[in-house]
């Protein structure tokens, strides 16, 4: 494994750490009107991980995670990447790429860490150092 790709892995460990204690937060104001475990259990953590990241790296091309390992996620030109580019992004790595990697796990990584199937995917590409 890369080193890039392993700041990559610890990065998305820290944004799932701080995603769950906001979603735990969120779901004890939504407890009393909403009575149904499958929205406290499903719903509340993926909407709560989805929105982070989106605004985060729609802000400032940073998660907290990546952020604290010194990463930056811009498009194949270097700009912020664009609305479209993060959500498929998003959904891309949750759904595509685990069957990607689990099919295909030599050719998982490209450019040293640097692109995988998801970036490929919306034309982006993680830096290392803050270029912000």
């Amino acid at each position: 494994m890369q080193s890039l790709t392993k700041k990559r892995l610890k990065a998305f460990a820290i944004d799932i750490a701080v995603s769950t204690v906001v979603s735990l937060g969120v779901e004890t104001l939504l407890r009393k009107k909403i009575k149904s475990e499958f929205v406290h259990a499903v719903v509340t953590p993926t909407v709560v991980m989805y929105g982070l990241e989106y605004v985060q790296m729609r802000k400032c091309g940073q998660t907290l995670g990546y952020k604290q390992q010194g990463l930056t996620l811009t498009d194949e030109e270097g700009n912020t990447p664009t609305c479209e580019q993060l959500t498929k992004r998003m959904f891309y790595r949750d759904y595509v790429s685990t069957v990607k990697y689990l099919t295909d796990r030599k050719q998982f990584e490209q450019k040293e860490g640097a692109i995988l199937p998801h970036d490929a995917f919306t034309h982006t590409v993680v830096h290392e150092g803050n270029t912000k």
